[in-house]
């Protein structure tokens, strides 16, 4: 007698966290965040459980968040080639562990951390081993990622997170948008920087704008968070979503899209610890030595 057992969805196991009324998913690949809502209000714009991650919504990227230009980087004189991820602009874009399965390594009902390691492959040489802890607050989340460099010698490690915010039931194009920062990267067609400057017109988000007159796919710098708060998304009606970022982050990339299935209206509001492109500018990107580990905090708050 044989038995079948349901199929994996496409993102693996799905790790559900409850803590009174917050709730969040956590995916087994990319060790995603999926849902998160606070009281039945949804602060994630989420997707069905038998789709992939429209936007690469929630997933973890490292050892590099955003672009690689052309996928090449220089080490030590040496040039390096990676795998070319976003064909249509030829870049290496969302690190290396966008496909990966997480191994569970700690489980409790309002947390869970998961594992994964990135073996030495096409143009990053080194071994390092990841974790990312997904914590349930009073009003929202606290996410901690660590690296540890496993391999003989000094590794360049960047991190950042993909999720998109927003508060249910409200359209995303009439919430108002706030950036505490002072500076944005400039790109050429194929969103690789050109340079940094200062924010002005529909860059300036410090006083808040309304998402339906932005249109946005742009890595700001000069972060400066208010309260902890780097980013928030508000209601007509004064209910909140805000990114928190500790000082390893000090970069922060905002997407706009109108296509997020179900949805229309969605923004991505991503933490990072370096800008597009950094392992060839050296921006953020820190330099693990061997055997050492490197933590980052990042989270997000409700107020309704």
């Amino acid at each position: 007698m044989t038995t079948t057992s349901a199929p994996l969805p496409p993102t693996g196991h799905q790790y559900e966290l409850t803590r009174g009324g917050v709730r969040a998913v956590i995916t087994q690949v990319a060790a995603a965040l999926r849902e998160l809502s606070i009281d039945g209000v949804t602060l994630t714009p989420g997707y069905p459980v038998d789709s992939q991650p429209p936007f690469a919504a929630g997933i973890v990227l490292a050892p590099w968040p955003n672009r690689v230009e052309d996928g090449r980087w220089v080490l030590d004189g040496a040039v390096q080639q990676l795998d070319i991820t976003e064909v249509a602009r030829n870049n290496a874009i969302h690190g290396l562990l966008r496909y990966t399965g997480y191994r569970e390594l700690e489980r409790a009902e309002a947390s869970v951390t998961l594992g994964a390691t990135i073996y030495p492959q096409h143009g990053y040489p080194f071994l390092v081993e990841t974790t990312v802890q997904y914590a349930l607050t009073e009003d929202g989340i606290r996410v901690t990622h660590t690296a540890r460099n496993d391999s003989g010698q000094r590794a360049p490690f960047a991190i950042g997170t993909h999720p998109f915010l927003g508060i249910g039931g409200v359209d995303g194009a009439e919430l108002t948008l706030t950036v505490h920062a002072s500076t944005r990267f400039d790109v050429d067609d194929r969103l690789n920087p050109l340079g940094e400057v200062a924010v002005d017109g529909d860059y300036d988000l410090r006083a808040g704008r309304r998402v339906a007159e932005l249109e946005l796919d742009t890595a700001f710098g000069g972060v400066s968070p208010v309260d902890g708060v780097v980013a928030a998304l508000t209601a007509p009606d004064g209910r909140e979503v805000r990114l928190l970022q500790d000082a390893n982050h000090p970069y922060v990339q905002v997407f706009i899209t109108r296509e997020f299935p179900g949805v229309g209206t969605a923004i991505a509001i991503e933490p990072m610890t370096a800008p597009p492109n950094a392992f060839n500018t050296g921006l953020g990107v820190r330099w693990l030595e061997p055997g050492e580990t490197w933590s980052v905090e990042w989270g997000i708050q409700y107020a309704g």
